[in-house]
Protein backbone atom coordinates (compact mmCIF):
# COMPACT_ATOMS: atom_id res chain seq x y z
CA UNK A 1 0.00 0.00 0.00
CA UNK A 2 1.11 3.85 -0.93
CA UNK A 3 0.58 7.21 -0.02
CA UNK A 4 0.36 10.05 -1.93
CA UNK A 5 0.82 13.25 -1.28
CA UNK A 6 -0.55 16.26 -3.86
CA UNK A 7 0.33 19.79 -3.75
CA UNK A 8 -1.03 22.48 -5.05
CA UNK A 9 -2.39 26.13 -4.35
CA UNK A 10 -5.43 25.30 -6.78
CA UNK A 11 -7.87 23.44 -5.95
CA UNK A 12 -9.28 22.49 -8.98
CA UNK A 13 -6.33 21.18 -9.82
CA UNK A 14 -5.90 19.23 -6.56
CA UNK A 15 -9.52 17.62 -7.02
CA UNK A 16 -9.20 16.99 -10.61
CA UNK A 17 -5.61 15.26 -9.71
CA UNK A 18 -7.25 13.29 -6.81
CA UNK A 19 -10.92 12.55 -7.90
CA UNK A 20 -10.20 11.50 -11.68
CA UNK A 21 -7.48 9.10 -11.55
CA UNK A 22 -7.41 5.77 -10.96
CA UNK A 23 -4.89 5.39 -8.14
CA UNK A 24 -5.82 2.38 -6.80
CA UNK A 25 -4.93 0.45 -9.72
CA UNK A 26 -1.45 1.53 -8.72
CA UNK A 27 -1.52 0.43 -5.10
CA UNK A 28 -2.41 3.77 -3.70
CA UNK A 29 -4.81 4.07 -0.93
CA UNK A 30 -4.09 6.38 0.79
CA UNK A 31 -4.30 10.26 -1.11
CA UNK A 32 -3.30 13.54 0.90
CA UNK A 33 -4.12 17.26 -0.27
CA UNK A 34 -1.92 20.44 0.65
CA UNK A 35 -2.40 23.74 -0.73
CA UNK A 36 1.44 24.93 -0.07
CA UNK A 37 4.49 23.95 1.09
CA UNK A 38 3.95 24.79 4.66
CA UNK A 39 0.96 22.50 5.25
CA UNK A 40 2.80 19.66 2.77
CA UNK A 41 5.69 19.69 5.65
CA UNK A 42 3.80 18.71 8.30
CA UNK A 43 2.21 16.01 6.11
CA UNK A 44 5.22 14.76 5.15
CA UNK A 45 6.56 14.44 8.84
CA UNK A 46 3.17 13.13 10.18
CA UNK A 47 2.21 10.56 7.50
CA UNK A 48 6.11 10.26 5.37
CA UNK A 49 4.00 9.46 1.61
CA UNK A 50 5.80 7.53 -0.73
CA UNK A 51 5.22 9.60 -3.95
CA UNK A 52 4.64 13.56 -3.29
CA UNK A 53 2.88 15.43 -6.99
CA UNK A 54 3.98 18.99 -6.30
CA UNK A 55 3.52 22.62 -8.10
CA UNK A 56 6.97 24.38 -7.93
CA UNK A 57 4.80 28.54 -7.71
CA UNK A 58 2.98 28.15 -4.10
CA UNK A 59 2.60 30.31 -1.21
CA UNK A 60 4.57 30.16 2.68
CA UNK A 61 7.03 27.31 0.93
CA UNK A 62 7.74 27.11 -2.55
CA UNK A 63 8.26 24.01 -4.13
CA UNK A 64 11.76 24.35 -4.59
CA UNK A 65 12.10 24.74 -1.07
CA UNK A 66 9.75 22.24 0.24
CA UNK A 67 11.00 19.33 -2.07
CA UNK A 68 14.71 20.40 -0.57
CA UNK A 69 13.62 19.82 2.84
CA UNK A 70 12.01 16.23 1.86
CA UNK A 71 14.78 15.31 -0.26
CA UNK A 72 17.39 15.84 2.78
CA UNK A 73 15.21 14.53 5.67
CA UNK A 74 13.15 11.62 3.55
CA UNK A 75 15.73 10.96 0.51
CA UNK A 76 13.22 7.43 -0.73
CA UNK A 77 10.35 9.95 -1.23
CA UNK A 78 9.86 10.03 -4.56
CA UNK A 79 8.60 13.70 -5.96
CA UNK A 80 7.35 14.79 -9.15
CA UNK A 81 6.80 18.80 -10.25
CA UNK A 82 3.85 19.55 -12.04
CA UNK A 83 4.41 23.13 -13.04
CA UNK A 84 3.75 25.31 -15.85
CA UNK A 85 5.68 26.19 -18.69
CA UNK A 86 7.35 29.95 -16.64
CA UNK A 87 8.53 27.70 -14.25
CA UNK A 88 10.28 24.66 -16.87
CA UNK A 89 13.90 26.07 -15.75
CA UNK A 90 12.89 25.52 -11.86
CA UNK A 91 11.68 22.09 -12.83
CA UNK A 92 14.57 21.52 -14.12
CA UNK A 93 16.82 22.98 -11.52
CA UNK A 94 14.88 20.37 -8.66
CA UNK A 95 16.56 17.46 -10.33
CA UNK A 96 20.12 18.51 -9.20
CA UNK A 97 18.28 18.57 -5.41
CA UNK A 98 16.86 14.88 -5.87
CA UNK A 99 13.33 15.53 -7.47
CA UNK A 100 12.58 12.36 -9.70
CA UNK A 101 10.75 14.17 -12.60
CA UNK A 102 8.52 16.56 -13.66
CA UNK A 103 5.15 17.39 -16.31
CA UNK A 104 4.55 20.79 -17.28
CA UNK A 105 0.88 21.63 -17.51
CA UNK A 106 -1.59 22.12 -18.91
CA UNK A 107 -1.97 18.04 -17.68
CA UNK A 108 -3.88 15.25 -18.55
CA UNK A 109 -5.06 12.09 -16.55
CA UNK A 110 -3.12 9.83 -18.80
CA UNK A 111 0.16 12.51 -18.32
CA UNK A 112 -0.21 12.15 -14.09
CA UNK A 113 -1.30 8.46 -14.03
CA UNK A 114 1.86 7.69 -16.18
CA UNK A 115 4.30 9.76 -13.84
CA UNK A 116 2.92 8.43 -10.60
CA UNK A 117 3.34 4.61 -12.27
CA UNK A 118 7.00 5.36 -12.97
CA UNK A 119 7.41 6.32 -9.25
CA UNK A 120 6.04 3.36 -7.92
CA UNK A 121 8.06 1.52 -10.24
CA UNK A 122 11.12 3.19 -8.71
CA UNK A 123 9.80 2.32 -5.27
CA UNK A 124 9.61 -1.00 -6.21
CA UNK A 125 13.44 -1.26 -7.87
CA UNK A 126 14.80 0.33 -5.01
CA UNK A 127 12.89 -2.15 -2.19
CA UNK A 128 14.09 -5.17 -4.68
CA UNK A 129 17.93 -3.33 -5.04
CA UNK A 130 17.96 -2.69 -1.10
CA UNK A 131 16.83 -6.75 -1.02
CA UNK A 132 19.67 -7.66 -2.84
CA UNK A 133 22.10 -5.46 -1.53
CA UNK A 134 21.01 -6.64 2.12
CA UNK A 135 21.21 -10.44 1.14
CA UNK A 136 25.54 -9.89 -0.32
CA UNK A 137 26.47 -8.16 2.71
CA UNK A 138 24.71 -10.47 5.13
CA UNK A 139 26.40 -13.66 3.74
CA UNK A 140 30.22 -14.69 3.35
CA UNK A 141 31.71 -13.43 0.02
CA UNK A 142 34.95 -13.28 0.94
CA UNK A 143 36.63 -13.49 -2.45
CA UNK A 144 34.71 -11.02 -3.62
CA UNK A 145 35.27 -8.42 -0.52
CA UNK A 146 38.64 -9.39 -1.28
CA UNK A 147 38.62 -8.01 -4.69
CA UNK A 148 36.39 -5.20 -3.67
CA UNK A 149 39.17 -4.00 -1.17
CA UNK A 150 41.86 -4.37 -3.32
CA UNK A 151 39.56 -2.25 -6.07
CA UNK A 152 39.50 0.34 -3.12
CA UNK A 153 42.50 0.22 -1.73
CA UNK A 154 43.95 1.17 -5.03
CA UNK A 155 41.63 3.74 -6.14
CA UNK A 156 42.14 5.56 -2.83
CA UNK A 157 45.85 5.09 -3.38
CA UNK A 158 46.26 7.25 -6.81
CA UNK A 159 43.46 9.39 -5.64
CA UNK A 160 43.78 10.21 -2.11
CA UNK A 161 45.55 13.76 -2.71
CA UNK A 162 42.50 14.23 -4.84
CA UNK A 163 40.24 17.23 -3.70
CA UNK A 164 37.40 15.52 -5.63
CA UNK A 165 37.84 12.10 -4.08
CA UNK A 166 34.10 11.63 -2.91
CA UNK A 167 32.04 8.26 -2.27
CA UNK A 168 29.85 8.71 -5.41
CA UNK A 169 33.30 8.86 -7.71
CA UNK A 170 34.39 5.72 -6.16
CA UNK A 171 30.61 3.90 -6.43
CA UNK A 172 30.89 4.81 -10.52
CA UNK A 173 34.06 3.96 -10.87
CA UNK A 174 33.35 0.13 -9.23
CA UNK A 175 29.81 0.64 -10.90
CA UNK A 176 28.03 0.02 -7.89
CA UNK A 177 25.20 2.34 -6.16
CA UNK A 178 26.40 4.88 -3.54
CA UNK A 179 24.04 3.54 -0.89
CA UNK A 180 25.72 -0.37 -1.51
CA UNK A 181 29.40 1.36 -1.85
CA UNK A 182 29.04 2.79 1.84
CA UNK A 183 27.46 -0.54 3.22
CA UNK A 184 30.13 -2.57 1.79
CA UNK A 185 33.08 -0.10 2.48
CA UNK A 186 31.59 -0.69 6.59
CA UNK A 187 31.67 -4.43 5.94
CA UNK A 188 35.20 -4.08 5.00
CA UNK A 189 36.50 -1.43 6.91
CA UNK A 190 34.66 -0.67 9.87
CA UNK A 191 34.26 2.45 9.58
CA UNK A 192 32.68 5.01 7.20
CA UNK A 193 34.08 6.12 4.00
CA UNK A 194 34.51 9.71 4.74
CA UNK A 195 36.69 8.55 8.70
CA UNK A 196 39.08 5.85 6.78
CA UNK A 197 40.04 8.86 4.22
CA UNK A 198 40.28 11.02 6.29
CA UNK A 199 42.18 9.15 9.17
CA UNK A 200 44.51 8.09 5.67
CA UNK A 201 45.38 11.71 4.59
CA UNK A 202 46.21 12.58 8.63
CA UNK A 203 48.91 9.66 8.62
CA UNK A 204 50.20 10.68 5.25
CA UNK A 205 49.90 14.09 6.97
CA UNK A 206 52.26 12.74 9.77
CA UNK A 207 54.63 11.41 7.61
CA UNK A 208 55.37 14.65 5.20
CA UNK A 209 55.47 16.86 8.61
CA UNK A 210 58.86 14.39 9.57
CA UNK A 211 60.41 14.06 6.44
CA UNK A 212 59.71 17.01 4.56
CA UNK A 213 59.76 21.21 5.40
CA UNK A 214 56.91 21.41 3.88
CA UNK A 215 54.55 24.48 4.90
CA UNK A 216 51.06 23.24 6.73
CA UNK A 217 49.05 24.43 3.61
CA UNK A 218 51.44 22.68 1.37
CA UNK A 219 51.04 19.62 3.66
CA UNK A 220 47.46 20.00 3.68
CA UNK A 221 47.41 20.47 -0.11
CA UNK A 222 49.32 17.43 -0.90
CA UNK A 223 46.97 15.03 0.90
CA UNK A 224 43.70 15.89 -0.50
CA UNK A 225 42.52 19.04 2.27
CA UNK A 226 42.04 22.59 0.23
CA UNK A 227 41.71 24.10 3.78
CA UNK A 228 44.90 24.72 5.64
CA UNK A 229 43.00 25.43 8.75
CA UNK A 230 40.24 22.95 8.75
CA UNK A 231 43.67 20.37 8.18
CA UNK A 232 45.09 21.88 11.32
CA UNK A 233 41.81 21.15 12.91
CA UNK A 234 41.41 17.76 12.39
CA UNK A 235 44.73 16.94 12.90
CA UNK A 236 44.58 18.44 16.44
CA UNK A 237 41.28 16.61 17.22
CA UNK A 238 43.15 13.42 15.87
CA UNK A 239 46.36 13.13 17.53
CA UNK A 240 46.26 16.03 21.02
CA UNK A 241 48.89 18.53 18.98
CA UNK A 242 48.83 21.05 15.73
CA UNK A 243 50.77 19.93 12.86
CA UNK A 244 53.31 22.46 13.81
CA UNK A 245 53.51 20.97 17.42
CA UNK A 246 53.62 17.51 16.51
CA UNK A 247 56.94 18.06 13.75
CA UNK A 248 58.50 19.98 16.87
CA UNK A 249 57.55 17.70 19.41
CA UNK A 250 59.16 14.56 17.46
CA UNK A 251 62.15 16.50 16.85
CA UNK A 252 62.75 17.82 20.62
CA UNK A 253 62.03 13.74 21.24
CA UNK A 254 64.68 12.47 19.02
Amino acid sequence: MYKLLVVDDEPLVREGIVSLIPFDKLGIKKIFQAENGLIAWEIVNKEIPDVILCDINMPKLNGLEFANKVKKLYPKIKIAFITGYDYFDYAKEGIKIGVDDYVLKPISRKDVFSLVSKMIDKIKQDKYQQVIDNTILSTDHHEELFEYQNQINEYLNLNLQSYDLSLSLLADKLGLSEGYLSNLFKKIYKISFTDYVTDQRLEKAKILLLTSHLKNYEIAESVGISDPNYFSTIFKKKYGFSPSQYRKKVVDEI
